[in-house]
């Protein structure tokens, strides 16, 4: 595959270019961020989406019967980057979109246009399956055996699941090694990276100080980075999108509404979208809302604030220094009851101004009350998620009352994580914590008689 993908700096400056099989995750000559990109021309591409549903129900144990049973490699010829035999793949990406009328309802959409993308159907919880499945693809491809990342909790307990199928050269499992904050990761997500093997190192940080520590520990101690900076996580997030568009008969919705921590699906998004146009397989692009935690809300403040833009990938640096430089004196950090979104230096942000600018993005953040009662509104109409996917709903809501939205438009909001990834929360939520709960569902306490159940049933004092 050496001839169709090769890495590339996205920084228009420089745009320098790397062969595939070179272990980078920045560029070498100016530190930016790189992608994975596709000579497409000498790439096999159908002509039209719907040639990828045959793939569904591929019968056998052949490895290309294999990568058709992973919602991520059954679009292997949009991530042309490694052969079929080396796929990596523990059924990723068998998720399907959700049609949502109650809860369109609920907030003021028509029925018929509101959908749920429900990544916490994934082996390990979480949307962070699909990428893991294309970095350990590429992790098997370089011959390594050790594999490490910060982590706030979904990137740690896939990253551990999936250390414990791939294989080395040698046939035996990857060694897993998660930086996670010391009592910054829910108790289910820890407990998933310990449950799997992982080497588990507790930092006195926040996933800011993980991120730094680890990006450290991969160059000196040759760990193999799976978080968002490296390039191929991103590729298998892409395929989210291409399932949304299955799910729509392949018609594009008008709006993708996703929670924004790291960026990684943000990012993941917009190229997902941009190659697909180039190739001529969709006709439009849909907006995009990434929706901040306003306890985590860096690229709000500065796409908002200091109007940071991609500008044809030749972005002001000096702004986000600035920024990063004022929270550094301020002592800064994030803080948000959605853990999975708790991160101040987001490290795909430059990837995410570029998502903004493909799709027409807006940027918008929302209370920790907003993310709860979104998530509780999710719940109620029996799609449970974690609270960080609770910000999708809460930044429609915001957006709808902005009429930045129609209640006409078609749109997805991305669930991305499990309602069991983060229990402690909601069951404090419904049970009277510190939060203040408009859609609580509290137990109610009862004598051992029929009479106080009839009571309670019948709402009779």
């Amino acid at each position: 595959m050496k001839e169709v993908a090769f890495q590339q700096c996205i920084a228009a400056s420089c745009s320098a270019r790397f062969g595939i099989e070179e272990l980078l995750f920045a560029c070498t000559k100016c530190g930016s961020l790189l992608d994975v990109r596709y000579d497409w021309d000498r790439a096999v591409v159908p002509k039209k989406l719907s040639a990828f549903e045959s793939r569904w129900n591929t019968p056998g144990r052949s490895a290309d019967s294999r990568a058709d049973y992973s919602g991520v490699w059954r679009f292997r010829d949009l991530l042309p980057f490694a052969p079929t035999e080396k796929l990596v793949s523990i059924g990723e990406g068998r998720t399907t979109l959700q049609e949502a009328d109650f809860l369109a309802t609920t907030i003021g959409m028509h029925p018929g246009q509101l959908y749920l993308q429900y990544e916490g159907f994934n082996p390990s919880g979480s949307f962070k399956d699909n990428g893991m499945a294309a970095a350990f693809t590429m992790a098997g491809v370089l011959g390594k055996s050790r594999v490490a990342c910060a982590s706030t909790g979904n990137t740690s307990a896939s990253l551990a699941l999936f250390a414990r199928h791939a294989r080395t050269q040698e046939g035996l499992p990857l060694q897993a090694v998660v930086f996670v904050g010391g009592g910054k990761i829910s108790s289910a997500k820890l407990a998933q990276a310990l449950d799997y093997g992982a080497k588990t190192i507790q930092v006195a940080g926040d996933f800011d100080d993980c991120m730094k520590l680890v990006r450290e520990a991969a160059e000196k101690l040759d760990l193999y980075l799976m978080n968002s900076v490296n390039p191929f996580r991103l590729e298998g997030q892409k395929t989210i999108m291409y399932r949304v568009l299955e799910g729509l008969g392949w018609d594009v919705p008008d709006w993708i509404i996703v929670p924004g921590g790291n960026l990684g699906n943000t990012s993941a998004f917009g190229k997902a979208f941009a190659e697909l146009r180039h190739l001529g397989l969709i006709d439009r692009v849909p907006r995009i809302a990434i929706i901040n935690a306003t306890g985590a809300n860096a690229l709000c403040a500065l796409v908002n604030e200091h109007n940071l833009r991609w500008n044809d990938s030749d972005w002001d640096q000096s702004i986000i220094d600035k920024y990063w430089s004022q929270m550094e004196t301020e002592n800064f950090r994030a803080q948000t009851v959605a853990s999975a979104i708790e991160i101040g230096r987001p490290v795909s942000l430059t990837k995410a101004l570029r998502t903004i600018d493909v799709m027409d993005g807006v940027v918008r953040q929302v209370t920790d009350d907003q993310i709860l009662d979104g998530k509780a509104l999710v719940g109620a109409h029996g799609y449970g998620c974690e609270p960080a996917s609770g910000a999708s709903v809460a930044g429609l809501r915001l957006l709808l009352d902005e009429k930045v939205i129609s209640p006409a438009d078609r749109v997805v909001c991305i669930l991305t994580g499990h309602a069991l990834k983060d229990s402690a929360v909601t069951a404090n939520y419904h049970t009277g914590g510190p939060t203040k709960p408009r859609f609580a569902n509290p137990p109610v306490t009862c004598a051992a008689n029929i009479e106080d159940v009839e009571r309670i049933l019948t709402g009779k004092d």
